[in-house]
């Protein structure tokens, strides 16, 4: 695909169909590039895919792409915005090598997404980054837990209150294992076919999990509909089989943007992943309507909370 052309001021792309959600682009370095102005297809629900861009692993490095770093707990092995590597048995010199290597992942795509996307601007707040070591296939979980089911992401510890969350992945699997994706239908259309299952919260149940330390902050109604919208997909097998979706896949070396709390995704297979996430408010975007929150307030037809600045 040629670079992208900038859009007209406030617009977005059409929701694509899943088959089409998948926008090539040939990039090959992280922080320079001619690909940019990319606001309009991410926010539309594109997976923005750089088959060519890859996350470098340094020889010494190789050794952390191994589930045995991990402390046995945590299916991620996460770097803090504060600085704090957690979910790692390492310790003295290796723990500092894989801290710096998860730093340098977090770096490379804050340049990424600055120049993919000139209107987030000063605008985008880093949240944290991970290395994702383990298969996914042959994991046991829970239904709510399994992301090899459809689904939008929603925390119930970590409520967004409306923020956006943007995420790049880089796979970095060392030899030929994809990440395997599945890509559903437009947000829009996926609330539009569960939100007359929505139930209502108990009234002040959001203060008593706060006060119980359950959640980092108040629900507020967005972060409620979220996540029964995320619970509705994936505990319904007859949605799984027959919604619309599309299988992608992402090759070693290769990387990919999307708004995870935007674009429905499964993952199917893979071993050995960066991820980034960001978060920005939606009234920042080109075009705040097509956010979540702006489309589930529209198909309701109420206010769901107000999205902080800072969090």
């Amino acid at each position: 695909m040629p670079d992208a052309t900038p859009a007209l001021p406030g617009a977005a792309a059409k929701p694509p169909p899943p088959e089409q959600a998948l926008r090539e682009f040939p990039d090959t370095q992280w922080g320079q590039g001619r690909t940019t102005h990319l606001e309009h297809l991410v926010e539309a629900g594109c997976v923005l895919h750089f088959p060519q861009l890859a996350f470098t692993v340094q020889p010494p490095e190789q050794r952390f792409l191994d589930p045995r770093w991990s402390d046995g707990r945590s299916k991620n092995i996460s770097l803090r915005a504060g600085g704090e590597l957690r979910g790692t048995q390492a310790q003295g010199q290796d723990r500092q090598q894989l801290q710096a290597m998860i730093e340098r992942f977090a770096a490379q795509a804050a340049q990424l997404v600055d120049r993919l996307f000139p209107q987030y601007r000063g605008k985008l707040r880093a949240g944290n980054a991970s290395l994702r070591p383990f298969e996914v296939q042959g994991r046991e979980t829970s239904w709510r837990k399994d992301d090899a089911r459809l689904h939008v992401d929603a925390f119930p510890s970590n409520p967004t209150r409306g923020l956006r969350l943007l995420r790049v992945f880089s796979n970095v699997h060392p030899g030929q294992l994809a990440r395997q994706w599945r890509v559903g239908e437009a947000f829009e259309d996926f609330g539009a076919r569960f939100l007359p299952r929505l139930r209502p919260a108990w009234p002040g149940s959001a203060r008593a999990l706060h006060l119980l330390r359950l959640t980092k902050a108040l629900r507020t109604p967005y972060d409620q509909a979220m996540l029964q919208l995320h619970d509705l997909a994936k505990s319904d097998l007859e949605y799984q089989r027959r919604a619309p979706q599309a299988r992608v896949d992402f090759a070693p070396g290769s990387t990919w943007v999307v708004y995870s709390d935007q674009v429905l995704h499964a993952v199917m297979g893979g071993q050995h992943m960066m991820e980034q996430t960001f978060y920005l408010h939606p009234d920042d975007q080109l075009a705040p309507h097509t956010a979540p929150l702006r489309v589930l307030e529209r198909l309701l037809g109420r206010e769901l909370g107000v999205p902080p600045r800072r969090r």
